[in-house]
């Protein structure tokens, strides 16, 4: 991480003068470029994290006192895990934003890119994670930086998925994973929660307690609506993530033709997918 944090502004600013003056060197790529900026706007992942991360301050007034103790340890293990498992997010963005840039036609500056992955990740040993997303995180800082320096804009996108795509496939399944962690977690809240008022409810069915129950049940509704929705959005960011992916790796497949014309419709494909999917996301 060090060789990111020590680019000089001088050496950024070049960069992006010669690789945007290579116009004559292009070839099309408006189809890659538009896969990488969907890929990169999806959406849907840090929003389920921040959803895991809070899940005690939802599901608190639900348990009995048997379970608040072991509900806090694991609290404070979602709050000490919640940094990485979003850096994770950043750098395949980062990774995206890149390639789009370097598909693209205008002058970019790699500043954002080169701060975000100068963060780091600051204790993935004690998370679900490990060694194996580290180095794959690090593989992608030193591959934006490689970026910085490579002639051409074609060369340049090929460099990026050519060397680009182990560390990025071990990056998207760690986060296809924690998708999968996050639905477990949603699971058994939504249990608890819903599992509170199958019990409660029945002893509130007392005439004089009818504005009570009334209010419970209004509140049962509003709950099922929002597990509901956040079922459809577990299940949106993983088509995501898959179609990501599997664009990336037709990329890598194809490098020597990535600009054909079957090429070029599999990622227009991909990418009304991608932003029907973002769409998908995006409703409340």
């Amino acid at each position: 991480m060090n060789a990111l944090r020590t680019l000089s502004t001088s050496t950024l600013l070049a960069a992006s003068l010669l690789l945007g003056g290579c116009a004559s060197n292009r070839v099309n790529l408006e189809e890659v470029r538009e896969f990488a900026d969907a890929s990169a706007r999806l959406g849907g992942y840090a929003e389920l994290s921040a959803r895991y991360r809070d899940t005690y301050l939802r599901e608190q007034p639900y348990l009995p006192a048997a379970a608040d103790k072991a509900a806090k340890e694991n609290d404070a293990r979602r709050h000490a895990a919640y940094n990485d498992f979003v850096t994770i997010q950043k750098a395949v963005v980062a990774y995206m934003q890149t390639l789009s840039a370097l598909a693209g036609e205008a002058r970019y500056d790699f500043t954002p890119q080169i701060d975000t992955l100068g963060v780091g990740l600051s204790g993935l040993s004690e998370t679900t994670l490990g060694q194996k997303q580290v180095s794959a995180y690090t593989g992608l800082a030193r591959l934006l930086t490689r970026a910085l320096t490579s002639r051409y804009q074609k060369d340049s996108v090929e460099t990026m998925v050519r060397d680009g795509d182990a560390d990025l496939r071990v990056l998207l399944d760690a986060m296809l994973s924690l998708t999968d962690i996050y639905a477990a977690a949603h699971e058994n809240e939504k249990k608890t929660v819903l599992g509170f008022f199958e019990v409660a409810l029945p002893l509130a069915e007392r005439p004089q307690d009818r504005l009570l129950y009334t209010l419970a049940r209004a509140h049962v509704q509003a709950k099922t609506s929002e597990y509901r929705l956040v079922d459809r959005r577990i299940d949106l960011a993983r088509q995501g993530l898959a179609k990501v992916a599997l664009g990336h790796q037709k990329l890598r497949e194809n490098l020597a033709t990535m600009s054909s014309s079957e090429m070029r419709r599999m990622l227009s494909d991909l990418v009304r997918d991608l932003r029907l999917i973002r769409a998908g996301l995006a409703t409340d």
